[in-house]
């Protein structure tokens, strides 16, 4: 089986697709790529072919190599702080399940401490987890939640160093994203209320994680202040079925993607803070949450032509952000209704623009119309929102390109996508030049020899530097550190 994709052959990147990406995400290069044919044959592109790896974990191309940083049911790591019995810095318990989102943040740079990275890990778990996130005094927002982050500290050859809870009592920690101030942003992917799923608070909000350590322990947190709890919900920011975000740091904007399971489909939101750009906890004096309107598409899965470009978006406030009786998407926008659209995933801020994936398009499901996923751009200062890349529908789901999720911008440009669809999964990379190809292939069999399944990959990020590549496999939850000969832009 080949490892690069024909675009002919796959029609991952339809029509004017290819020069999309080139606009997208390597700055004013319509001149220079004016006339490059989209569709070509790609099968020696890239960084060659995925070598079978004999430990039956990671597939990469020659010169690559993994370390396996975390796995699913792991005890925590012995450092030398537990040997100084600080718990914040060593693990509160078995590493949990279900890895998702994920960032990575520079650590201090001087001395002993030079190179290290702070990596800050989802884990997309519902009451029925195998494994929880332990709960931790003052950063547990319900007990019933089973859901949460955790954070490992890495020293520069990619060691773990330390790995311990940053926040526990959430529930369904899908994706989020980071901060301009070096925060990470976890969002929770359901709708559930106090007394459903035996919790005892709602849910379906964000929260703010820090990367290095929890809050500071204090008399505040002694006399009960939430605020100084690192379990706090970002109330204003909405409660709904939130997937992934991305901050506009020149306006500090939030843009935030819904993943609603059923009709009505999720929505397009930014949120505007009271105190935007202001560092950790500005989030939390509140702000106005709007939702996104095309004029004239209720749904964008109807739209099918790359760089089909509307201009005069519309931002509606939403009536009820707390979603206290009906939720969000449910609500009444007005005459003219509001956008939606299925499967809204990843989320990024490149550029001056905030870039967004809906992963599928189901007809079948109450969309407009089918796809395998497409890519959105958003440019604020123009209004304009641009359909960028559409994958399949002639898709063979043996290869990459169907249902891309969590994305990120490569060091070299482009994008790395995850693949969270039918049989094997892969990250893949979108180069600037509309090239595609895979990059990695997960071949942890959940299944049988008879009837192989694999589990998505989720959370790539790449290491301050552009030295590491991070990236998890959700099932059975690993996190995998990729180091080779990365080009450089």
């Amino acid at each position: 089986m080949s490892e690069s994709v024909s675009t002919t052959r796959r029609q991952v990147l339809a029509g004017a697709g290819a020069l999309g990406v080139s606009i997208a995400f390597a700055g004013n290069l319509s001149d220079l790529f004016a006339g490059t044919a989209a569709a070509q044959d790609l099968g020696h592109t890239g960084y060659g072919p995925l070598v079978p790896d004999p430990a039956g974990l990671l597939d990469l191309p020659k010169g690559f190599r993994y370390q396996v940083l975390s796995r699913e049911g792991d005890p925590p790591p012995r450092s030398a702080s537990l040997a100084r019995g600080d718990p914040h810095r060593s693990g509160e318990g078995r590493v949990p399940s279900n890895h998702d989102g994920m960032a990575a943040f520079a650590g201090r740079s001087a001395g002993r401490h030079s190179g290290r990275v702070h990596l800050v890990r989802n884990h997309e778990n519902r009451n029925t987890a195998k494994i929880p996130v332990p709960t931790v005094k003052g950063l547990t927002y319900d007990p019933a939640g089973k859901g949460g982050c955790t954070a490992l500290t890495l020293d520069g050859g990619n060691n773990v160093l330390s790995e311990r809870v940053a926040i526990a009592g959430t529930a369904v920690n899908c994706a989020g994203g980071p901060t301009p101030w070096g925060t990470w942003l976890t969002c929770q992917e359901t709708e559930d209320k106090a007394g459903t799923n035996g919790y005892t608070k709602d849910h379906g909000f964000i929260f703010e994680v820090h990367p290095a350590a929890p809050p500071p322990r204090s008399a505040s947190l002694a006399r009960g202040d939430p605020h100084r709890s690192g379990a706090v919900p970002l109330t204003a920011m909405g409660r709904f079925q939130h997937e992934a975000i991305a901050v506009d740091p020149r306006r500090g904007i939030v843009y935030e993607t819904e993943d609603a399971f059923e009709r009505p489909f999720g929505l397009f939101y930014r949120f505007l803070p009271d105190k935007p750009l202001r560092g950790l906890g500005s989030l939390r004096a509140g702000g106005r949450l709007q939702a996104m309107r095309v004029p004239g598409v209720p749904d964008l899965s109807s739209i099918r032509e790359t760089d089909a470009c509307f201009d005069g978006i519309e931002w509606v406030d939403v009536p009820d952000p707390l979603a206290a009786e009906t939720p969000i998407r449910h609500q009444d926008f007005g005459p003219q209704g509001i956008t939606h659209a299925q499967k809204l995933e990843g989320c990024y801020w490149g550029g001056t623009c905030v870039y967004f994936v809906s992963s599928f398009a189901r007809s079948a499901e109450g969309s407009a119309a089918d796809h395998y996923g497409q890519i959105w751009r958003y440019d604020p200062s123009a209004r304009r929102l641009t359909l960028v890349i559409v994958f399949g529908p002639d898709t063979d789901v043996q290869l990459p390109g169907e249902s891309p999720d969590n994305i990120c911008l490569a060091p070299s440009g482009g994008l790395m996508v995850c693949e969270d669809g039918n049989g094997a999964q892969h990250v893949y990379r979108v180069t600037r030049r509309g090239e595609v190809y895979a990059m990695a292939r997960g071949r942890q069999n959940t299944g049988s020899p008879e009837e192989p399944e694999w589990g998505e990959f989720a959370g790539v990020t790449f290491s301050p530097d552009g030295r590491t590549m991070y990236v998890n496999c959700y099932t059975p939850g690993t996190t995998f550190a990729v180091t080779g000969p990365w080009r450089r832009q």
